[in-house]
């Protein structure tokens, strides 16, 4: 019996999104470009790896109480997840993403993945979009 995989398709990628949008509390701020968060607590979050090459990487780690992130792109509307930039881009990379990544020739970064459920409940909106000189350029990539 030969039996075909089926690839999973638009209805239901929309049922899935449609389904994490109602988790989300009726009010909840959604995340925006510029947007600075600061952790309330600590926080256990997924991060994903750039490289220059043809792949992707991830992890996860532990994002310590008071931390800063931001959101340096313009994310979807009502977006489920962002990504998101340590302030402190080199001690949470040091933190975070395995000594034998970083040192990869290839390695490129890497950027927290928060879901807006996650900001909502576990940090603090510290700043409003556009964000603050101090958290551009450098002191968000030393690359």
């Amino acid at each position: 019996m030969n039996q075909r995989k089926r690839a999973v398709g638009s209805p239901e990628v929309e049922w899935a999104r449609d389904y994490e949008l109602s988790l989300i509390p009726v009010g909840t701020r959604f995340p925006k470009k510029g947007d600075v968060y600061e952790a309330s607590t600590d926080v256990d979050v997924r991060y994903l790896t750039s490289w220059s090459a043809p792949f992707a990487g991830s992890g996860s780690g532990t994002l310590k109480k008071g931390e800063r992130v931001i959101i340096d792109y313009d994310p979807l509307p009502r977006p489920i997840a962002v990504n998101a930039k340590a302030i402190n881009y080199t001690r949470v990379e040091g933190d975070m993403v395995p000594e034998s990544d970083r040192s990869n020739t290839k390695y490129s970064g890497f950027y927290l993945v928060l879901k807006t459920l996650e900001l909502s409940r576990d940090f603090k909106l510290v700043q409003e979009e556009p964000a603050p000189a101090e958290y551009q350029g450098d002191s968000l990539h030393p690359r």
